[in-house]
């Protein structure tokens, strides 16, 4: 399918990612919606973890932070806004919201607690990173098409570069993936890949954009 005549009016700059000023931005790779028992478990989660773990070890031998994102509710609230729209998920203080042992969180590690769906919703993740003098993202995790999009989009805003490997993100289906990283390569950021990020972290080349379907 062609590129729309809007979103050909594009810039496909060439990036590189220098750790001194990028972190890794791990979206919702929680037990709620990743292992069997939760509330919203997306199917094949597995098949992110072997790429998300490349990026994670080259970013922590590279000395670049590893920022782990929960979506986290409270018990009692009037009118959970996530709520009105999806079942209740996530509970503070509960097994959900707990990022899944694949992965090696570290307790030394940045942990940001969210409500919405953007991870910098009324948290202090940007003041985090300004005070880190980060300026560029390399955003995955789940769900593509919501919360990992929700904030691209705020990164954007307010001024990051931001990098999707496609590779380490999933949406709810084939036509949401293919839509978001879509949109994200042509007005939010670059769609690559684990294997061009892990390299532009090791060896300091240039970020390959990955074919996004129109």
């Amino acid at each position: 399918m062609p590129v729309d005549s809007f979103s050909s009016h594009r810039h496909d700059d060439a990036m590189r990612l220098d750790p001194q000023r990028a972190a890794i931005i791990v979206i919702d790779m929680v037990n709620e919606f990743c292992k069997p028992g939760g509330a919203m478990v997306l199917p094949g989660y597995e098949t992110l973890v072997a790429p998300q773990l490349a990026i994670i070890e080259a970013a922590r031998a590279g000395g670049v932070p590893v920022i782990w994102v929960h979506d986290t509710h409270r018990a009692g609230m009037r009118r959970e806004r996530e709520w009105v729209k999806r079942t209740p998920h996530c509970l503070e203080g509960s097994w959900g919201p707990e990022i899944i042992e694949d992965l090696g969180a570290r307790d030394d590690e940045i942990h940001v607690i969210k409500r919405r769906y953007s991870a910098f919703f009324q948290t202090d993740l940007d003041l985090t990173l300004r005070d880190m003098q980060v300026d560029q993202l390399v955003i995955f995790g789940v769900v593509t098409n919501i919360c990992v999009r929700s904030t691209v989009h705020d990164a954007f805003f307010q001024g990051y570069e931001v990098v999707v490997p496609s590779d380490c993100c999933a949406a709810t289906g084939p036509r949401e993936q293919e839509s978001s990283l879509y949109d994200i390569a042509t007005h939010f950021g670059v769609v690559s890949d684990s294997a061009s990020v892990v390299a532009a972290l090791r060896d300091g080349t240039s970020l390959q954009p990955a074919e996004v379907a129109a």
